[in-house]
This record gives structure tokens, sequence and C-alpha cells, in this order.
């Protein structure tokens, strides 16, 4: 059975895990959906129970990349707990499910109020630092094969699903690299099989083989999670 709470709350004494909760709304993750946009004031935050949405960053109109990924595990807003209210990437829903989405102004009275939540957003913010910084790396010095590999991984994590749908394109844009660089890598799992991608449908067939095809970037992150949350 799938588990429908978020893992930021669930880490909550029971008492601030239920006013948490009842100080927000279950709202739907729908795919391509905007969330924010970077650079503009943040207006809500959201703790994904089930889904995942992309952080991106945008260089240009044409240029954009994934530095990062929310979802079970984590929350978009979490810069609000510095006292920034500007979002640094524009945040894009790139799997179905819901989310729990609470005012920023409420979120920020609620980390003043309790310790053990800012605390928790505390480790939570030095774990997406230490992604973002990995993502950097990650794209300058891996190979394409070896970070869709990764990206599956940490797709196939937050999906909490052996397969799920993603499009050739929206991998390119992604990945920051063009269509023809995603099919090859593509092609060179499956031949391996490791997944299965067709149309649109990925299908993870072999997770420890796709593990070791993997760059070294996400056992690190999950390494990291793990030490802290």
């Amino acid at each position: 059975m799938v588990n429908l709470e978020n893992h930021l709350i669930e880490l909550l004494p029971r008492k601030e895990r239920t006013t948490l909760m009842a100080a927000s709304e279950m709202v739907p993750l729908t795919i391509g959906t905007i969330l924010c946009e970077a650079s503009e004031s943040t207006r809500h935050v959201y703790f994904p129970s089930k889904g995942f949405i992309s952080l991106v960053s945008i260089t240009d109109a044409k240029s954009s990349l994934e530095v990062g990924m929310v979802g079970r595990e984590g929350m978009l807003g979490v810069q609000l707990a510095l006292g920034v209210p500007r979002a640094p990437l524009r945040a894009l829903v790139q799997g179905t499910g819901i989310a729990r989405r609470m005012s920023a102004r409420t979120f920020r009275e609620a980390v003043e109020g309790s310790v053990n939540l800012r605390r928790t957003i505390n480790l939570y913010l030095y774990v997406l630092m230490e992604q973002l910084a990995g993502a950097a790396a990650c794209v300058r010095f891996h190979l394409i094969d070896r970070r869709l590999a990764r990206w599956l991984l940490m797709t196939q994590d937050r999906a909490q699903a052996d397969s799920f749908r993603v499009t050739h394109e929206f991998l390119a844009y992604m990945l920051g690299v063009r269509r023809v660089g995603v099919t090859a890598a593509a092609g060179a799992l499956q031949r391996r099989g490791l997944i299965q991608y067709h149309r649109g449908h990925v299908a993870v067939l072999d997770r420890k083989g796709l593990e070791l095809a993997a760059c070294s970037c996400y056992a690190k992150d999950v390494r990291a999670y793990n030490e802290f949350l």
C-alpha cells in the first residue's frame, strides 16, 4: 500500500503533526502545472504525499535544466524558513499526485512556533543544498546515460511505482540535452535489460542494475537524506 503522508510531516511529534495537517489543505498535483516561477513571491508551500515536482533553473527563454526534485521526502517553498519570500527556481509538476498546501504566512508562523518543525526544515534545507550542488557537478562530469539512470531512479522513488510516463521531449528538457541524446541513452539502458521504454512509458525492469548504471550522485543523495532525515 502506498503511504499517503509526507515524510517531513511524519517526523513531527503527533500533536504538532496534527496541528500542521489541520492548517493545510489537500490539493491535486497535475503534470505540467507550474506551481511557482523563479524570483516570484511564494504564496504557498507544498508537502507532496504522492507525485513529484521538478526544480528547474531557467537561464533564458530557450534554456532550462532540472537541478532538483521534490516528492514525498521533502517540500516546496522551504526558502521561506530563511525569511526569503522569493522562489529561487521554477517548480514544475512532473508526476501526478496529491500534496498538502499551506499559505506562506501560515507556514512561517508554524516554523516560528515549533522547534521540532524548524529543526526538521533546517535538516531538509541542508539535504536539498547537497542535491542542488551535486546536480551542477553531475551535468559537468557525468555521461548522459548515467545521468538518465540517476534521473529514472529518483523518479521511481518519488512515483512510488515501477512504471511511469515521460516523453523524450520532457527528458531532454529535464536533462538539458538534445532529444537524440536521450534516445541514445534510453536505448543503451534498454538493451542492457534495465528498463523498457516505449512511446513515453518507462518501466524499470532491473532496479539493482539501474543503480549500478547510475552515476555516483544518486547514492550520494540517498546517503545524505538517510543520514539527516
